[in-house]
């Protein structure tokens, strides 16, 4: 006779309880730590590499330009985000570093008039995952290393 599913107080049925465990992370060889500063980044020949990749990728792009500082102009500041980015199967994939704008020293007006940021809702993607379980269509995840929206900015933005 099966067992029942053991239901928690809310009603629902638990991953843990119902013996979904997930796979223990598996890493070859020791990562090199999350870095505080871009400096002990800089220090590191993963993280460097990583820090390398990203400005060439800025360049290639053609992101930005370098111009001489403006006065009285605001400065939008920048710093590194770095992350390590695994294969499903708990391996090292990259050293991901990036570089990203602080919006929060944009002046509205200034340096932008309006922003908006598309994102897909969470009911529209459990959607089209249902239609893709129902019909048996293939899922496949991905992770996008350098990603740029190819717009125009109205507004001339300063960076340091």
């Amino acid at each position: 006779m099966p067992v029942p599913p053991v239901v928690n107080q809310h009603g629902m049925t638990t991953r843990a309880k119902s013996g979904f465990r997930q796979p223990v992370l598996f890493h070859a060889a020791p990562l090199s730590p999350i870095p505080k500063t871009f400096r002990s980044a800089l220090a590191d020949p993963n993280w460097r590499a990583a820090m390398e990749a990203e400005h060439d990728a800025l360049l290639a792009n053609k992101t930005w330009d370098l111009v001489p500082r403006p006065p009285r102009a605001n400065i939008v500041t920048g710093k590194w985000i770095f992350k390590h980015k695994f294969h499903a199967d708990g391996t090292l994939e990259w050293y991901k570093a990036g570089w990203v704008l602080r919006g929060f020293t944009q002046r509205s007006g200034v340096d932008f008039d309006e922003t908006f940021s598309p994102v897909v809702k969470p009911a529209t993607v459990r959607t089209v995952l249902s239609l893709a379980l129902s019909r048996g269509w293939p899922v496949h995840q991905l992770d996008v290393k350098n990603a740029f929206v190819h717009g125009t900015l109205s507004e001339t933005v300063y960076c340091a």
